[in-house]
């Protein structure tokens, strides 16, 4: 029973949700263990509020946010929204779209509840190469 942790950029029509989400895809439920937000290379933090603070800072408009506290496990089968816009709109959200898509790194490290195997799901920007 292996969790697999996948985080995916999701851009749907205007007025959809849109952004980022973490799935555990595999067999079993993943145990969030840490987490490294980076943006343009710059590490910011956790995936916790204070991160989304930073990463929201001088816009009026702020999307949602779901945050990851170690301990806490994603089930099989599981979405989580990390960040995302509920009504999506291209003109008025296009610097959050930027972010997500350009700019933003999440690496989330994870484990089975057998414990111990350090396994960690990564959303790099397209430019990134992979670790």
């Amino acid at each position: 029973m292996r969790p697999l942790l996948q985080i995916r950029r999701v851009l749907t029509f205007e007025g959809s949700r849109t952004g980022i989400q973490l799935v555990n895809a595999g067999l079993g439920p993943a145990i969030v263990t840490s987490s490294v937000v980076r943006v343009d290379g710059e590490a910011l933090g956790e995936w916790d509020l204070k991160t989304y603070r930073r990463l929201t800072q001088g816009h009026s408009v702020h999307p949602k946010v779901s945050t990851l506290q170690p301990g806490v496990p994603v089930l099989s089968g599981q979405v989580v929204h990390l960040l995302f816009f509920d009504d999506f709109d291209r003109a008025e959200h296009a610097w959050f779209w930027t972010l997500v898509s350009e700019r933003l790194m999440v690496e989330i490290y994870y484990e089975s509840m057998y414990g111990g195997e350090n396994f960690r799901a990564v959303l790099i920007p397209p430019w990134e190469p992979p670790t």
